[in-house]
């Protein structure tokens, strides 16, 4: 066989085994017998194996091979991969579709079309085919950023290395999402066989689709018995569709495989049917699914709608109703959190809920127990909030003996033995002790964690043996630790204790939004810490302002104003935020504008700019006194629309927000 016979040859296996993987894996209605398949498979392999310059990337033989990898790649959406919304009931439900025509400035009488599709227990991945060929594929991750599982991802069956072109053309760049998940058969076989091997069994389907997906080591992932199912897109080139529907109808001509229970409902009313019959056959499914997802149809509505707080406006996560499990309360504990909120805990008979063994669960706080009648020693249901967070349903009074007790928040804190309050009008109990050792320890874990001075490998376990031994009793003592300090650690060497020393110093030079977060300020997440550091642009002026300034803040309400103004009144956080200063903690303030030249003026910008990145077109709005935001809206002045400009510029010709070209902003800081 000639080089050139190889080379045709070559493609016709190929795509002959691309195609009777569609029939199999997508459709499971195999044209071939098995030992064709095979026969078909180890023939390109031979070519391959004697022509090696004829592998290709989306060759079927190229599925396993890769090196294992020392860590993953992280890898950019084009489009953010959004979280759902909740709902829990039908009454919801249909306020969601209200909700949907009053965006629209529809009336209420309008009838809005949806797409309903079971919402599945996996992993999140979106997966990226240029000319039809996978390039990359990646985890939903933060949904900005996700990590590259390319290689693995080409190790399940069902994903295309190819796409197919039945029906509409492939487009030239298709950006697609799915499910990554395991079968509960197959689940139970992988445990089985883990069991067998004497390795860890996972605790339920999705714990093993995850862990399967994030192996470093390809050949790992081969074999486990991983699907995918999917269900959506990102950016889109060459391609149009005027529904979402319509998309999920190309993805299986593409060979890309979508649920069979997906389901075109004409209206709200047919949307809700179709959740009761899934929730009827939810055991059936083969499976795990804790609910529906429901989207609008129309795109041109889905690009109008937007989205809110990472939340599409257009669709919404109807979940099943939580499954039950019966089980002992053995006893109530009291856990000492951060604020010193005192928070009692259900400790269980160890019970099996939706595929997790269920050994605690929160109690909330004391008005809780009491509507409930929640005792010591009761028989109680437990359920699995969403799927997720256990908690105790009710107690089975009829079983009572007798012997059950009732539980009273304690006078005294369970760790420091000082007082415990209940402030007017709240439902906590707290200890009033601020160097209470379980406040300290969670202050100093927040402190170290991601979103906060991002102090890697400081660890709860860490942090809490520092307490334990007096190396530290705030947050300011971490920047005094020596490294003989860790070695007081069992299995702790020079080089980690190094690297945590190395870590802390690193952590001195933060952002100011990363530093108010890091203090723990009642009220104060990530986002608001964010909105603090832009408007205040130094701590200084946010330890100086006064209540009045605080409240002027638009995301600032009087509970949270009141709350910053307590927090730096108090001699203690005073004494702490110098103690940190002198340690060599500052935060680096937020540089004023060079011009006022967009004062006032929200800018978003779309698509692909000629003259400069994006990060550097926000960054100059910002330096000349205007605002720079990722998602349209009514606020908006302006949308700066570059080359394949997407569904932003979309929306901002729904709501009427100016659109301007590269060239037109570029005029217009000048």
């Amino acid at each position: 066989m000639t080089k050139a016979e190889a080379r045709k040859r070559a493609e016709e296996l190929r795509e002959l085994i691309n195609y009777h993987n569609y029939r199999y894996y997508v459709l499971d209605d195999p044209e071939v017998s098995d030992s064709e398949y095979d026969r078909l498979f180890n023939e390109l392999k031979g070519i391959e194996e004697v022509f090696p310059m004829l592998i290709s990337p989306d060759s079927p033989t190229q599925r396993v091979g890769a090196k294992p990898l020392e860590k993953f790649k992280t890898v950019s959406h084009t489009i953010p991969m959004l979280s759902l919304d909740n709902v829990f009931s039908e009454e919801e439900a249909y306020e969601f579709d209200l909700r949907v025509k009053r965006f629209l400035e529809l009336p209420p009488s309008a009838v809005i079309e949806y797409t309903a599709e079971p919402k599945l227990d996996g992993l999140g991945v979106e997966l990226v085919y240029e000319d039809g060929v996978l390039v990359v594929g990646s985890t939903r991750g933060d949904g900005e950023t996700g990590e590259d599982v390319t290689q693995n991802l080409k190790t399940i069956k069902t994903v295309p290395l190819r796409l197919l072109s039945r029906g509409i053309p492939a487009p030239e760049r298709l950006e697609v999402r799915g499910e990554v998940i395991m079968h509960k058969k197959d689940f139970v076989r992988l445990n089985e066989q883990q069991e067998e091997q004497g390795e860890k069994t996972f605790a339920n389907p999705r714990n093993a689709a995850a862990g399967s997906l994030r192996q470093l080591d390809p050949s790992i992932t081969s074999r486990r018995p991983l699907d995918i199912f999917f269900y959506g897109m990102g950016k889109l080139t060459a391609g149009t569709f005027r529904t979402h529907w319509d998309f999920l109808q190309a993805l299986p001509g593409w060979g890309l495989k979508t649920n069979p229970e997906n389901a075109l409902c004409k209206n709200i009313d047919e949307a809700v049917e179709y959740y009761r019959r899934l929730l009827d056959k939810r055991g059936k499914l083969g499976y795990e699914s804790d609910g529906i997802v429901l989207k609008v149809n129309r795109l041109d509505y889905q690009g109008a709608l937007g989205e809110v707080s990472r939340h599409p406006r257009w669709a919404v996560a109807y979940k099943f109703p939580s499954q039950q499990a019966v089980t002992r309360l053995l006893r109530i504990e009291v856990q000492v959190g951060r604020l010193g909120t005192l928070t009692p805990v259900a400790v269980l008979e160890p019970v099996h809920v939706t595929g997790v063994t269920v050994k605690s669960a929160t109690l909330h706080n004391q008005d809780e127990i009491d509507r409930k009648d929640i005792r010591e020693g009761d028989t109680v249901v437990i359920q699995r909030a969403g799927d997720v967070i256990p908690e105790v349903v009710k107690p089975l009074v009829e079983k009572r003996s007798g012997k059950e007790k009732k539980f009273t928040m304690p006078r005294r804190c369970p760790v420091c033995g000082s007082e415990v309050i209940r402030p007017e009008g709240e439902a906590l109990h707290r200890c009033i002790n601020a160097s209470c050792p379980a406040q300290i320890k969670e202050r100093i874990v927040h402190f170290c964690s991601r979103d906060a001075m991002d102090i890697r490998g400081l660890g709860w376990k860490i942090v809490y043996k520092l307490v334990d031994l007096g190396l530290i009793k705030d947050l300011a003592d971490l920047y005094s630790l020596k490294k003989g300090d860790f070695f007081k650690f069992e299995k702790m060497g020079d080089k980690l204790a190094q690297n945590l020393l190395d870590a802390i110093e690193k952590s001195k030079t933060t952002t100011l939004e990363r530093f108010i977060f890091a203090l723990g300020i009642r009220h104060v997440g990530f986002t608001l810490a964010r909105v603090l550091a832009q408007h205040f642009e130094s701590l200084k002026k946010l330890e100086n302002a006064s209540f009045e300034e605080l409240i002027a803040v638009r995301e600032v309400g009087p509970e949270i104003a009141r709350s910053i103004v307590e927090f730096f009144r108090e001699k203690a956080n005073q004494a702490l935020l110098k103690k940190l200063e002198k340690a060599g903690v500052r935060p680096k303030a937020l540089s004023k504008p060079k011009s006022n030249v967009l004062a006032g003026k929200t800018f978003v910008f779309t698509g692909t700019l000629k003259g400069f990145s994006r990060t550097e077109a926000e960054k100059l709005v910002e330096e000349m006194g205007g605002h720079a935001s990722s998602s349209v809206s009514k606020k908006t002045d302006y949308v700066v629309a570059g080359d394949e400009a997407g569904s932003k510029l979309d929306k901002a010709r729904s709501l009427g927000v100016k659109v301007v070209t590269e060239e037109e902003f570029k005029k217009l800081i000048m």
